[in-house]
């Protein structure tokens, strides 16, 4: 075993938490402590009560998130906020979050795995939040056909293609999660495509008008990618086991 101070500390210095600006209240870094050691970690993307469940039966005491426990503080400790934090505490599991330090990422974040799967080549970022930027932007020489054929083998539950852009792709952006927030940078950014997790019933209409390409591939599908990198990452460094909490999202 380890310390937890020691594999926090990694993961911090790993994905640059500490200072990277996010939505208010993410809390990125530690959210619940344990006793104090790490025997085994683990991954998943949504601090939810049936990962928290999962992890403990399977002997996990540190496990790393994407979407955390607290966003808008204060948080009651009530309902199903108390029966999440119980089930953590009663399992010595410490609870780490890591939200758009590790989309952005570029070596283990959401968007850069996400290229790196589809054998596409970072170029640049784009769409600024608070100094950073959120998205990424890939050369290719893929048609649209050959993209879609790949990401459909990649997320194999189903994605939904609005294909009004070009055939012959040039610029291809990245933003995993939610990505309706940058598509007015789209166009600026030198890009026709977006690969994106979801978006809303009106970005049809505006693929149609400005003669875009969307890829929705699953909110929770195109996150899971960066936790797992860390998870393995910190496992390797501290020679423990690491396991990937897998819940069956379809959203």
């Amino acid at each position: 075993m380890t310390k937890l101070e020691d594999v926090v500390a990694f993961c911090d210095e790993r994905t640059g938490s500490p200072g990277y600006p996010d939505f208010p209240g993410a809390m990125n870094g530690l959210q619940v402590a344990n006793s104090g050691r790490v025997s085994c970690i683990g991954a998943a993307v949504d601090a939810g009560l049936v990962p928290f469940q999962q992890a403990i039966e399977r002997g996990i005491d540190f496990l790393i998130v994407h979407h955390g426990l607290f966003w808008m503080p204060p948080t009651p400790l009530t309902g199903a906020n108390y029966r999440k934090v119980k089930t953590l505490l009663d399992g010595d599991c410490g609870l780490y979050g890591c939200h758009l330090p590790l989309d952005a990422h570029p070596e283990i974040g959401n968007n850069a795995l996400l290229a790196f799967r589809l054998g596409l080549a970072r170029e640049k970022t784009f769409a600024p939040f608070e100094g950073r930027d959120l998205g990424l932007i890939a050369r290719s020489d893929y048609e649209r056909t050959e993209l879609r054929e790949r990401l459909e083998t990649l997320f194999p539950r189903g994605i939904t293609a609005i294909e009004c852009g070009p055939e012959q792709l040039d610029g291809i952006a990245i933003v995993t999660g939610s990505g309706g927030s940058v598509l007015p940078e789209l166009m600026p950014s030198g890009a026709s495509t977006l690969i994106t997790g979801e978006l809303r019933q009106h970005h049809f209409n505006q693929a149609q008008e400005a003669g875009w390409n969307l890829y929705c591939c699953g909110h929770y599908a195109t996150e899971t990618f960066g936790v797992s990198a860390l998870a393995e990452e910190a496992a390797l460094h501290f020679g423990v086991n690491w396991e990937f909490i897998e819940t069956e999202c379809p959203l």
